[in-house]
């Protein structure tokens, strides 16, 4: 029988600036910044926290014997979608309020689950951040 996944743990952004990223990702999106201890001898590492997933926040240039990563790491790469239970226009009212640029939306786009309504805006390093509901999930 062949491996299937059924869920997402973590993932890792390669970041510029870990502080200003984690501090974007907390102050935006309302996740919590974390430092762990990976063990012995190596450099304490910052995540954020949000639902039942993390995301670890790696600075771009950091040793890939110290911190496995993927080959071709660069920072501003990243596409990533999250649900809120938050409105369309309640998430374009908040990015606002928060001097965020908005690049698309609202806008209808398709999901794992069906069409979502989402509002697209960049992180510090320019990483597109997709900020999405379901119909059934806004309040």
């Amino acid at each position: 029988m062949p491996v299937q996944v059924n869920a997402l743990d973590h993932l890792v952004i390669n970041v510029r600036d870990v502080a200003r990223s984690a501090e974007w990702y907390r102050k935006i999106l309302g996740m919590e910044i974390r430092v762990f201890d990976p063990g012995p001898g190596k450099t304490p590492r910052t995540s954020l926290h949000f639902g039942g997933q993390k995301i670890n926040v790696r600075p771009l240039g950091a040793d890939k014997v110290e911190w496995f990563t993927a080959d071709h790491e660069a920072a501003g790469s990243d596409d990533l979608c999250f649900l809120t239970s938050s409105t369309p226009d309640q998430v374009v009212a908040h990015l606002k309020a928060c001097g965020v640029a908005i690049e698309e939306g609202p806008t209808a786009k398709q999901g794992a689950r069906g069409t979502l309504r989402s509002v697209y805006c960049r992180d510090p390093d320019g990483s597109l951040i997709e900020i999405s509901s379901y119909d059934d999930q806004a309040s």
